[in-house]
């Protein structure tokens, strides 16, 4: 009788540690692992409208990129479009990383940078994030990508 009960008691403290355990676990990683942000926040400056669809009918504000493995990349392509009356040339900006570090261990880049967007027309757009051999230490990260237009000049 005691046996059983001393066996009883080893199974509810191993419950509860395995228990306890697992809640630290969760609070400590912040998210599930299903939840864990990896995004962007889009904008862009005047005269410029950013979509998802070449009919540029759904602007963007956001990017998902998923999971990006170290040494690893991943693209993403949207549209932009002119929507003032003089040709812009197009530039790309990233900022407020999460966490900082993240800036060190990624790169973005796209394939429109000086590139001359007349009025009215809409080019597509290849936004690639690539990470570095060295980027791990985090499962989430965000930042900012903000696309500009300035005036064209000859």
């Amino acid at each position: 009788m005691l046996r059983s009960k001393s066996i009883a008691l080893v199974f509810a403290v191993a419950f509860i540690v395995a228990g306890l355990l697992l809640t630290l676990n969760l609070f400590a990683s912040g998210t599930p692992a299903s939840e864990t942000p990896r995004t962007s926040t889009v904008s862009a400056s005047a005269n410029l409208g950013v979509y998802s669809d070449s009919a540029c009918t759904r602007s963007l504000t956001s990017i998902a990129w998923g999971t990006v493995a170290a040494d690893g990349s991943v693209s993403r392509t949207f549209y932009v479009k002119n929507l003032g009356s003089r040709s812009l040339v197009l530039s790309l900006l990233t900022g407020n990383w999460s966490p900082t570090i993240a800036k060190n261990l990624m790169a973005v880049n796209w394939n429109r940078e000086g590139v001359t967007l007349a009025a009215g027309r809409v080019v597509s757009v290849t936004l690639t994030l690539s990470a570095s051999s060295g980027a791990s230490g985090f499962t989430s990260f965000a930042f900012d990508v903000v696309i500009s237009g300035s005036s064209y000049r000859n």
